[in-house]
């Protein structure tokens, strides 16, 4: 049964090459909007596109599972092409063909949580920092944020100066990270943080996947922190044809 859109709906659908931003009420079918506009932008007959152009972002694996599912039966034949993926899966296949130029080998390993807190009890034990008043969850937790806003180790430490607490969580950054790349780790912050190191530095991998990306679509747009949001401007700021 053929669905029937608002107005509204129809407009999004229907809008040409251009930013836009969806905004509307949970269960409202923004997603089946989205998966509307996919199909349109496949069959126009003015402007058809190729189908691997499209990127399509949640924010979680559940979420990227049942859009995977709505565009496999939507689109039929040729659907694997389309990139559907949670913004860490998304990174993971960049990195592994080129984090080499970020000086790590592509087979790097993924740290989970208990592999960090390991990590983390090692620099605090090299570094001899007192555990009582900097608690390794609470440095893990610094780090993290820090790493959300795109804050460097040598960043954090600039904006540290005259701070004591600041200048030792610093120091602890600095070599948390310097283990780390000894190891060939990325924790899972990593995964955004260093996808936007390669696009600022090797403007060449920037543009192989702004070209093979004219046309992104990311659910739950308004949840996206710092390092999430470069990611995507960065993709986007060629052909500026988000949604």
């Amino acid at each position: 049964m053929e669905m029937k859109w608002t107005p509204e709906q129809q407009k999004v659908i229907e809008l040409r090459d251009r930013n836009i931003l969806v905004s509307a009420a949970a269960g409202s079918g923004k997603t089946a909007v989205l998966v509307e506009r996919i199909l349109g932008k496949l069959t126009r007959k003015d402007h058809p596109i190729d189908i691997d152009q499209l990127l399509i972002v949640t924010f979680t694996r559940a979420a990227a599972g049942e859009m995977r599912e709505r565009v496999d039966k939507l689109v039929g034949y040729g659907s694997e092409s389309i990139w559907v993926s949670t913004f860490h899966s998304m990174c993971v296949r960049i990195l592994r063909r080129h984090i080499d130029l970020l000086g790590y080998d592509t087979n790097f390993t993924i740290y989970d949580s208990d592999d960090q807190k390991t990590l983390m009890r090692e620099v605090c034990k090299l570094l001899q920092v007192d555990t009582k008043m900097f608690r390794e969850r609470a440095l893990l937790s610094e780090i993290s944020k820090a790493k959300d806003e795109l804050v460097t180790p040598q960043e954090y430490r600039m904006r540290a100066e005259g701070d004591y607490s600041r200048k030792k969580i610093a120091e602890v950054y600095e070599e948390y990270e310097k283990q780390l790349r000894s190891n060939n780790a990325l924790d899972f912050d990593d995964l955004l943080f260093k996808t936007v190191q390669l696009f600022q530095t090797q403007k060449d991998v920037l543009e192989y996947y702004q070209e093979r990306f004219r046309y992104i679509m990311v659910d739950e747009y308004q949840d996206t922190n710092t390092v999430q949001f470069e990611l995507i401007r960065l993709l986007a700021s060629k052909y500026r044809n988000l949604c």
